[in-house]
């Protein structure tokens, strides 16, 4: 009964040439038999991690004051679809998000033709895929000498994520890697509310995730080695925005993050 491609008119159809049958609400049950990945699976995600270090490394690459975005997000296609080492990339269930100054403090806007300038934030999020897995990354990047308010937003996340990522092993729950970041925010004074993170791994369009179970308070389904959850700890106010995030898979005696890119703010003077 949710589902992005089943509409209340397909309802009212089989119910109208089926009138026989009895129906049930099945929302959400292929999405939990894929919570837990195969070790095929793992490995296509790993390819997909490592295409979005590379793509990575192009935008830090590439990205200056004076470059359109629009032409940034072209390279960041090519070199996605382009793959790695032979392993040829695929295209993303959400299209490029770049957001810089003000923009920034709202998730999910794509890119526009304007030209990246100093003295604003931008954080890219994007994802490496690979036979329809998934490897999203998010990462920030200042033009400029960034103020004091990023820098102590940066320290907050990166500590939050360690945190996190300490209580991110089977036989935690959803809301015990949430509460761990949340620690981190309370004691630095900064209001962060929903949740840090949820499961990710093979999809179509318009989403990457599984909708399923979710990293926040509230959620206490039981991590299992072989789950897959992008860790998205974005901290969005009101006038800028900082994302640093990771995709991670549970392991038998803990996590392992799915690729390499460093996380502190990338800062171009």
């Amino acid at each position: 009964m949710d589902s992005f491609y089943f509409s209340a008119a397909s309802l009212r159809t089989l119910e109208k040439f089926l009138p026989n049958n009895t129906w049930v609400d099945a929302t959400g049950l292929v999405n939990w038999q894929r919570s837990v990945k195969s070790e095929t699976e793992l490995e296509y995600m790993r390819i997909s991690g490592r295409i979005i270090e590379k793509v990575y490394s192009r935008i830090f690459e590439l990205i200056r004051p004076g470059l359109k975005k629009n032409e940034l997000v072209a390279e960041i296609y090519a070199t996605s679809i382009n793959g790695i080492d032979g392993f040829g990339g695929d295209y993303p269930s959400i299209v490029p998000l770049v957001s810089t100054g003000i923009e920034a403090a709202t998730p999910h806007l794509t890119w526009n033709d304007a030209a990246f300038e100093v003295g604003a934030g931008t954080f890219f999020e994007v994802a490496g895929v690979y036979r329809r897995y998934h490897c999203p990354l998010s990462r920030t990047v200042y033009l400029g000498r960034p103020p004091q308010k990023f820098l102590d937003a940066e320290k907050a996340v990166l500590e939050g994520i360690e945190a996190s990522l300490d209580m991110a092993k089977p036989g935690k729950t959803c809301e015990d890697v949430a509460k761990a970041f949340f620690s981190v925010m309370a004691r630095r004074g900064i209001q962060k509310g929903g949740r840090i993170g949820y499961p990710v791994g093979m999809s179509y369009p318009p989403d990457w995730g599984e909708r399923t179970m979710s990293l926040r308070v509230g959620d206490r389904t039981v991590l299992e080695a072989g789950m897959t959850f992008h860790l998205m700890p974005g901290l969005w106010f009101d006038d800028w925005g900082l994302e640093i995030t990771e995709t991670i898979a549970i392991t038998p005696t803990g996590h392992a993050c799915l690729s390499n890119v460093p996380r502190p703010l990338f800062v171009m003077n």
